[in-house]
């Protein structure tokens, strides 16, 4: 009975003593876990945005469009006047060509038909950026830093097209024409450093432009996968 009391008491003290070490105060310190690991919390921003300028150059593909390919080069750069609002100045220089489905439609070795294609030369604009959700990603012996970026704004786009073609297909020239544009963007940045990171982002544009079959306009699509690296000023 004594041992059973001893050993309930013991409990008990150190119960009292472990709470009394882990209590409220120490939240953020943890000086009552072992001094040799090391305890991060997820509410601490290592990496901060707010007053920094920051300009990115990168390249990717083009998604959109079923009958071309296409490329991209991405020159950007911006602001962030608090931590998760900024705007940013975008342009892209763009290049593509008619790819095998394309070729496929025409069918010039028997009877086809003419596909109505666009290919982007470039596009460019301001957006207003809005980066509300930040995380950590614990890679074993090293925690990688992450912010989301979203955008929105407007813009310009130049495209060239084979419209003339589609009207007459006695006509093979090119229609070069510019868009006012809406411009989106969703985009993710991988901290290297304070003054280095990797941004992937996924661009639209939405332009309206003249139908090929009749004379009303259409809301048309571009979408573009880039890789950039950042430098944050």
């Amino acid at each position: 009975m004594v041992k059973k009391l001893t050993l309930i008491s013991l409990f008990f003290i150190m119960l009292f003593s472990q709470q009394v070490l882990s209590a409220e105060g120490d939240t953020y310190s943890f000086t009552w876990l072992d001094q040799d690991k090391e305890v991060y919390v997820l509410q601490n921003r290592k990496f901060r945005k707010k007053g920094k300028f920051h300009v990115s150059l990168g390249a990717g593909m083009t998604t959109s469009g079923s009958f071309v390919n296409g490329s991209n080069l991405q020159g950007r750069a911006g602001y962030f006047f608090k931590e998760e609002w900024g705007f940013e100045l975008l342009y892209s220089k763009n290049a593509g060509e008619e790819n095998a489905d394309a070729q496929a439609v025409r069918n010039t070795t028997a009877a086809g038909s003419t596909p109505f294609r666009q290919i982007t030369n470039y596009y460019m604009g301001a957006m207003l950026l809005w980066s509300p959700f930040y995380t950590k990603i614990n890679t074993f012996n090293t925690i990688v830093y992450m912010d989301y970026i979203f955008g929105i704004g407007i813009g310009k786009i130049e495209e060239t097209n084979n419209r003339l073609e589609l009207q007459n297909t006695v006509n093979k020239n090119e229609t070069v024409e510019a868009h006012n544009a809406l411009l989106w963007s969703m985009g993710m940045k991988f901290y290297v450093n304070d003054s280095f990171s990797i941004r992937p982002d996924f661009t639209g544009v939405m332009f309206k432009s003249l139908r090929p079959d009749r004379n009303e306009e259409n809301v048309y699509s571009h979408y573009d996968l880039s890789l950039s690296v950042v430098m944050d000023l």
